[in-house]
């Protein structure tokens, strides 16, 4: 009988280390936060309110700190790479640090420390929304052009230029934070350097009926139109695409990347997997919000959530198991969302731990994947 399994490391593609800091804080109505007319006593936006006020309490030690936290508790649930949607920027109010990208190489130092590779995704910001500005809560997310947002990429990418475990990529947050015509702009410079290009898409229906309203277009449609599309660019969350966005998407070999743990802590909804795998997306997995670290559960979460939708089990077809495309798509193609070509390591499961009695040695994968936890992980062995 084995004695511990060897597989690929994993690989988170999004998140937000500062929200770690939320845990525990977000699991009760809030009153006196804004919400939309007509919604329930708490939803996405009433949360998306207290997240604010945490981002606006941050420093660069505090910042530093809380990412240190969840980046160590990444590393000990089997992950070696983390894609870092980065927004937290500026000072409180807006003005840029002395250093105007001290924050950045803040998270990017808590990852070293705590032994994950990163790919520190530069977060384009603008405004509120279509025809909206920035409100205060949102001052230190944001730039007043595509030129300085490009400015500290550069910057970041010439420090890290010579750091194997660093990539530099560009985000916009939304197609609600993001004017229309900084699309092409930011996505052509990603083209021309090779970079990571990720964005939130679809995530809550508002977003969608507003870049309607803005644009004619719905956000992936958009996006095609933009030229923003390419085997570099991750669709984060795509929770609500219709059947040709998905088809644009999957024409464009781009990833979708599904956070399950946040996704359903926040009510977002069920993105339909079936429509991407069968387009020819590539899926890969995020943390986002670090309500919980269980990059097992996000990863098997892609079949579950979907059997949920569906009601049917075993929802795609592979020349993989359904394990082994899910565990593909956990570690692999996350990697690869986040600029790596490869997974940067192995996670050395233990054999003897409780969960993987009574299993014989040919269904350990299956096992693994449908029954484990990161309570499995005994190490991660580095390649260097």
């Amino acid at each position: 009988m084995k004695t511990e399994l060897k597989l690929p490391a994993l690989a988170t593609a999004h998140s937000h280390a500062f929200q770690r800091g939320m845990r525990g804080g977000a699991q009760r109505p809030k009153a006196g936060l804004p919400r939309r007319r007509g919604a329930a006593a708490d939803d996405f936006w009433t949360w998306r309110g207290l997240m604010y006020q945490l981002a606006n309490s941050l420093t660069p030690e505090s910042i530093g700190h809380v990412s240190r936290v969840a980046f160590r508790e990444l590393r000990h649930a089997g992950v070696r790479t983390v894609g870092e949607f980065h927004y937290v920027h500026h000072q409180p109010n807006g003005t840029p640090y002395e250093q105007r990208t001290l924050l950045s190489e803040a998270v990017i130092a808590a990852a070293k420390a705590e032994g994950l590779r990163i790919a520190l995704l530069r977060v384009a910001y603008h405004r509120a929304g279509a025809g909206r500005p920035a409100d205060a809560m949102q001052a230190r997310f944001c730039d007043p052009s595509v030129d300085a947002i490009l400015s500290d990429v550069e910057s970041l990418r010439a420090k890290y230029k010579d750091d194997p475990d660093v990539r530099i990529g560009i985000a916009p947050h939304s197609v609600r934070a993001v004017p229309p015509e900084w699309l092409a702009p930011l996505a052509e410079y990603a083209a021309r350097h090779g970079l990571p290009f990720h964005m939130h898409v679809s995530e809550q229906t508002r977003e969608i009926e507003e870049c309607v309203a803005e644009t004619g277009r719905r956000p992936v449609e958009l996006l095609a139109d933009r030229g923003v599309l390419s085997p570099r660019f991750v669709a984060v969350h795509a929770t609500h695409l219709t059947d040709t966005e998905a088809r644009l998407l999957g024409e464009a070999r781009a990833f979708a990347c599904i956070c399950a743990t946040t996704e359903r802590d926040l009510g977002d909804g069920l993105p339909d997997l079936s429509a991407l795998r069968t387009s020819g997306a590539r899926l890969c997995t995020g943390i986002d919000s670090h309500v919980i670290t269980d990059p097992f559960e996000d990863m098997r979460s892609l079949e579950t959530h979907e059997r949920l939708r569906t009601k049917t089990r075993v929802t795609f077809s592979s020349e993989r198991s359904p394990a082994e495309q899910l565990w593909r798509e956990g570690s692999i193609e996350g990697a690869e969302a986040c600029g790596f070509a490869d997974t940067g390591g192995s996670v050395i499961l233990r054999r003897d731990h409780p969960t993987l009695d009574l299993v014989s040695d040919d269904l350990l994968l299956d096992a693994v994947v449908f029954g484990g936890g990161p309570s499995l992980v005994d190490r991660i062995d580095v390649t260097t």
